[in-house]
């Protein structure tokens, strides 16, 4: 695997990358769910480029940038491990050079969930990934489906700048007990580890209760209890359709965040059933 840090060393490597190309952007502290958006890329195009940089733009003032994990060396042997081609690994200054002044914003998609409870993400998210698609020129890129409001505006991005990018989502991957993975689960203490199992579990008995035709606010009221419950603060858990408004019809997508102890943690599943009202 080769690993580039300059532009001019990334546009020799890409030019010389023929067929097509799949791109993985992370910002490290890789783990399994990574790995599956890895091992995806390699079996759908001839190349993989992976990139590695904990984006200052998404971060609020209160969040965690400075104590982000950072593992580059054992990402690397990762990526080499799962058959990366290329380590795109910019530092800030590449990025964000002195006088840069140009965000991107999706708008509507980014109002709620997420984007209501940490202004300025999603357009710090845009920003970057608009800035390393135009880096890597990628066929097509790979993100996580538990980041699914990101995922959402990011394809519509792509879309409405005319980007050329086929953007596919990849399903979560879980622990053995159902949490799903995630780079700051890496910040939970034993107890919170422990307790972290409530937010899926919620979610999933929630599912199966609109699936049994409870109405959809009770399923959810139940849900949040629950997840109070085991020691969360919640941000939301609501259903989201498919322009990531909040609704009660189906099909729709159940969206949860919530934190534990310093930890914030977001989930989602799938809601195909329709209940009988």
């Amino acid at each position: 695997m080769q690993t580039v840090r300059t532009l001019p060393e990334l546009r020799a490597a890409r030019a010389a990358m023929t067929g097509r190309v799949a791109f993985v952007p992370t910002m490290g502290a890789l783990h399994a769910g990574h790995m599956a958006l890895v091992t995806a890329a390699r079996e759908v195009a001839d190349h993989v480029i992976a990139s590695i940089f904990v984006n200052p733009l998404q971060f609020g003032p209160n969040e965690d940038l400075a104590r982000y994990p950072r593992q580059e060396a054992a990402d690397a042997a990762l990526l080499v491990e799962h058959g990366c081609d290329l380590l795109w690994l910019p530092p800030v200054e590449v990025m964000y050079p002195a006088g840069f002044l140009t965000t991107v914003s999706v708008a509507k998609i980014d109002a709620a969930f997420d984007g209501a409870h940490r202004p300025g993400h999603f357009d710090g998210v845009a920003t970057v990934v608009a800035k390393l698609f135009g880096q890597v020129r990628p066929d097509i890129a790979l993100f996580g489906e538990k980041d699914w409001q990101q995922l959402a505006i990011i394809r519509r991005m792509a879309l409405d700048l005319d980007m050329a990018v086929d953007v596919r989502g990849v399903p979560t991957v879980r622990e053995a007990d159902g949490l799903a993975l995630s780079s700051r689960n890496a910040y939970l203490s034993a107890g919170e580890r422990t307790a972290a199992t409530e937010l899926p579990r919620a979610l999933n008995a929630a599912v199966a209760a609109i699936g049994r035709g409870e109405p959809v606010s009770l399923a959810l009221a139940a849900a949040r209890q629950a997840i109070a419950a085991a020691g969360f603060e919640i941000d939301y858990v609501e259903l989201a359709d498919a322009a990531l408004q909040p609704t009660e019809e189906l099909p729709a997508r159940l969206l949860a965040a919530a934190r534990i102890g310093t930890t914030r943690l977001i989930d989602n599943i799938p809601v195909t059933i329709r209940a009988s009202r």
